[in-house]
């Protein structure tokens, strides 16, 4: 990736449409459809970068490096670091970095409420609907629970 003084949105559009290029979600639609609707449910210049790039580190091969090699703004490549679940992670420690970032909380709510739209879940089989409901509860709550400055159970 070639560096670029002004990173665009456009920029970002089309790194995360190649970095996810092939990839499907669970319900077997292009999975470039996900990282661009969190990108439309938020404000702002950087918290749309690091929606639409909110799943590169964590599901493709792109790294922060290539990220800032790109010349996408530091607080993005932070934000998106941010959001980025490590393997084997705790849900709680995910979510406690998410909330500490500014940018990568407004992110984090706008992607949990669309992983759990109807119209995502609607695609699953009922048991798979069971789980990721329950979990993405449980995101939400952890989640408001770290911004708000507590330590939730």
């Amino acid at each position: 990736m070639e560096p670029k003084p002004d990173f665009t949105l456009d920029d970002a559009v089309a790194l995360a449409r190649s970095a996810h290029a092939g990839q499907l979600d669970k319900g077997g639609k292009p999975y470039i459809a996900h990282p661009l609707r969190v990108m439309r449910a938020v404000e702002g210049l950087w918290e749309q970068m690091a929606a639409v790039l909110h799943d590169v580190i964590e599901d493709t091969d792109v790294t922060a490096a290539d990220l800032r090699r790109a010349g996408c703004p530091e607080p993005v490549v932070a934000a998106v670091v941010a959001l980025s679940k490590l393997p084997r992670e705790p849900l709680a420690a995910s979510m406690a970095r998410a909330a500490a970032d500014p940018i990568a909380l407004v992110v984090k709510r706008a992607d949990i409420e669309d992983n759990r739209s109807e119209a995502r879940l609607g695609q699953l089989d009922e048991e798979t609907q069971v789980r990721l409901r329950a979990k993405y509860t449980r995101s939400i709550e952890l989640l408001e629970g770290f911004a708000a400055g507590r330590t939730p159970h």
